[in-house]
Formats: structure tokens, C-alpha cells, sequence
């Protein structure tokens, strides 16, 4: 077996989604961390039957969608129901993630690139990802398109950065920076020399694949996932 693990992160307005998209573009497996958080609490999904048993109804919309931030000021302000919503929706989050990768390991791809908005947050899953890879760029770029894309103020974009670790500190803990203060063809480029860094690479992971090694790794993530698409 030769497939290994990449974790892919960045942080607010950094352009994460446009590394992504370059990625996929080359056909690359990629997992998006988000994206399964927020299928899991799906009506369709055997963890929104159990959340609206035990939160009752007043927690959904009405298209009978689940309404995260009701959801979110109940269990942050309760931490036995955070508990109990993390015990709900672990197994579920780890089991789709774990499925998609073993999926693409038996499709033979020679790496996947599991996308974590807060994989530099938690120091649990990066020691199963044999690259950590970091969409970075420069403070004042950083700020200056945040104002711009959310339309936000100065104040209120410097909060949101504040908020999240520095992306100075996350670069030091990155085996590799993709760095996207310049256009899009610059980031583009580096994204191909990575790409194919990658698929030269001769390090094998295959023990760091085995199901209950990465699920273990897994669980720590969830409260922080559910704490980033809630809020």
C-alpha cells in the first residue's frame, strides 16, 4: 500500500477554497471536513433522528432542517448536552470520514487531502497526516479581504481574525505553506509543484490508515467542527 494522508488548512479569508478547487481540478482526493459535519445532522441521517429526540423540535427550522444556532446556544451554555450532542454525532462524522478514505484507498489513489478548517487548532490529528499543508498569507491581506468579502468593518474583521490562531503560528507547525498574498496564477503554481511533490513522494502510511487509528484521531475534532459551522 503507498497511500498516505494529507491535512489541508488555513485560516478566515486566507483562500483555502481556492487551493481546494486548483486540487480538484487535478483530480485530486479531497475530503472536506465541513461538508460532513454539517451532512451528518441531516434529516436523512440516523444522528438527526437521535438530536431531535433528545433537544426536542424547538431546535429545527421549518423545512425541518436543523437550526444550528439554537442548537449552539444550548450546548455551549450546557456542557453535560455538549457531551451528549458530541456523543450523538462522533461516531457518525467518524465513520463517513473513515469510509471515504478507505474508499479512495481501494480506488488506489496515491494520497487524500483531508480539508480541517481547524486542523492546526487540535494537535490530535495532525500526527496521522504525513504533510500538513498551510494556505497562508500575509496579515494585512488576510484583513483587508475579509472587509472585503464579508463587508465587514476593520474592527469587526480584526475580531474574527483574533479569534482563530494566528496564521504566523500555524505556519510554523505546516510541513509545507502554500502562499496566496499574491494572484491567483502564483498560488496556482505552487499548488502543481506540491501536487507533484506529492505524487513523487515514497513514504507509505499504510499503518496510520487502519480504522481505529484514525478514528481515534477523529474524535477529538468534532466539538471544534460543530463550534466552527454553528457559530
Amino acid at each position: 500500500s503507498t497511500m498516505f494522508l494529507v491535512g489541508l488548512s488555513g485560516g478566515i479569508a486566507s483562500g483555502k477554497s481556492t487551493v481546494v478547487a486548483v486540487l480538484r481540478e487535478l483530480g485530486c482526493a479531497v475530503i472536506d471536513a465541513d461538508v460532513i459535519a454539517r451532512e451528518v445532522v441531516q434529516p436523512h441521517f440516523k444522528a438527526y433522528q437521535q438530536i431531535v429526540r433528545y433537544f426536542g423540535t424547538e431546535i429545527l427550522l421549518e423545512n425541518g432542517e436543523i437550526n444550528r444556532e439554537a442548537l449552539g446556544n444550548i450546548i455551549f451554555s450546557h456542557p453535560e448536552k455538549r457531551q451528549l450532542l458530541n456523543s450523538i454525532t462522533h461516531p457518525e462524522i467518524q465513520k463517513e470520514m473513515l469510509k471515504q478514505i478507505l474508499k479512495y484507498f481501494v480506488l488506489g489513489y496515491r494520497y487524500v487531502i483531508l480539508d480541517i478548517p481547524l486542523l492546526f487548532e487540535t494537535n490530535r490529528l495532525t500526527k496521522f497526516m504525513k504533510y500538513a499543508v498551510l494556505v497562508y498569507c500575509d496579515p494585512p491581506t488576510q484583513l483587508s479581504r475579509l472587509m472585503k468579502r464579508n463587508g465587514l468593518s476593520q474592527a469587526e474583521a480584526e475580531a474574527r481574525i483574533a479569534s482563530q490562531l494566528p496564521l504566523d503560528e500555524k505556519r510554523k507547525l505546516a510541513s509545507h505553506v502554500i502562499d496566496n498574498s499574491g494572484d491567483r496564477e502564483s498560488t496556482r503554481r505552487q499548488v502543481l509543484r506540491l501536487h507533484a511533490r506529492l505524487e513523487d513522494s515514497l513514504d507509505f502510511l499504510w499503518a496510520r490508515l487502519a480504522a481505529g487509528t484514525v478514528v481515534a484521531g477523529l474524535g477529538g475534532l468534532v466539538y471544534l467542527l460543530l463550534r466552527h459551522f454553528i457559530s
